[in-house]
């Protein structure tokens, strides 16, 4: 018997999509799922995909059950937490709940958590707060959570979910997502130039929806159907986008890092302007997947690939 394709939008993510597809056959048997995490990178597809599996929770009416997003940072108390979210919107309903951003919940909410989504037999638990008392039935209430900084959840609420995690795109797939959002306004493209349009995204799913929609806007007012080098020179240039999808910051790094063979991070910091944790977090791991720059214990330098990058910008490129 062929299987359902539960994910005809969702490009890529094979594995993930595997362990969903299991975990929905096990569902359509016994109305249970795990309380499932989605862990990827920002742009990687963790909200998309966890709701392309609540559309496939069904409740007894034969009807995908109610979807709630929330995001986590607007929790502020087990109290908002009853009163805003549990009580009108979980409590005695057929509902699937995301927690995105996940890593922001305060501790007391986690607290409240581990009781509710504590594993048993039964599939159900039950939750005092001042006067109410809710009962959670796992066929009736399935939970989902997603998060950038898994390292930043408590380790007992990893331990009450199922981890799906998400792979990073290759060029193949981001090429594919650009072409599934063109098709909507059946723009054509040659496999070729969406294999030159694939770097600059950055490995990032909602790069390539943003870049479709830049494409699909220009194609618009230039009323044309065909999107051709000529196009995507045109819409280079307009958008200042570089080779691998550098932005200007980190070219103004490499520059730095170009005037002497080492340079510590508080003097990269000086030269740029940035603070040494921004020019951590914010742009020193792209930098270095691509080879671009080198990190060790004598500071940082530019590496071949990164003499050859600048080389071949200032050729092609104004500063």
């Amino acid at each position: 018997m062929k299987k359902p394709n539960r994910f005809p939008a969702i490009v890529g993510q094979d594995v993930a999509k595997r362990k969903l597809n299991f975990h929905m056959d096990n569902y359509a048997a016994s109305s249970i799922i795990p309380h499932l995490l989605f862990i990827a990178p920002k742009g990687c597809g963790k909200t998309m995909l966890a709701k392309a599996a609540g559309r496939n929770l069904v409740g007894v009416e034969g009807k995908p059950k109610a979807f709630f997003e929330i995001n986590c940072s607007t929790i502020k108390s087990v109290k908002q937490f009853v009163n805003q979210i549990v009580l009108p919107h979980i409590n005695q309903r057929e509902c699937t709940v995301l927690f995105d951003e996940a890593s922001e919940l305060p501790k007391d909410v986690t607290m409240a958590l581990l009781t509710i989504l504590n594993p048993n037999q039964e599939n159900r638990t039950t939750f005092s707060f001042e006067d109410y008392v809710m009962d959670f039935d796992f066929r009736r209430q399935s939970f989902m959570f997603a998060t950038t900084e898994a390292h930043q959840m408590f380790h007992a609420l990893i331990d009450r979910c199922d981890r799906i995690d998400l792979e990073e795109y290759t060029y193949e797939h981001l090429a594919e997502i650009i072409k599934l959002n063109i098709d909507t306004l059946k723009i054509d493209c040659d496999r070729k130039i969406l294999s030159e349009i694939a770097p600059v995204l950055r490995g990032n799913a909602r790069a390539a929806q943003k870049m479709a929609n830049n494409m699909k806007s220009y194609m618009q007012r230039k009323k044309a159907k065909k999107f051709t080098e000529a196009h995507w020179g045109e819409l280079k240039h307009a958008l200042g986008i570089l080779p691998l999808g550098l932005s200007r910051i980190e070219i103004q790094i490499l520059r730095a890092l170009a005037e002497k063979k080492e340079c510590s991070l508080t003097n990269l910091s000086a030269k740029t302007g940035l603070t040494p944790q921004c020019i951590r977090q914010d742009f020193e791991i792209y930098l270095q997947k691509h080879n671009l720059m080198d990190i060790t214990t004598s500071g940082r330098s530019l590496t071949t690939v990164g003499h050859r990058y600048l080389k071949n910008l200032d050729g092609k490129v104004k500063p």
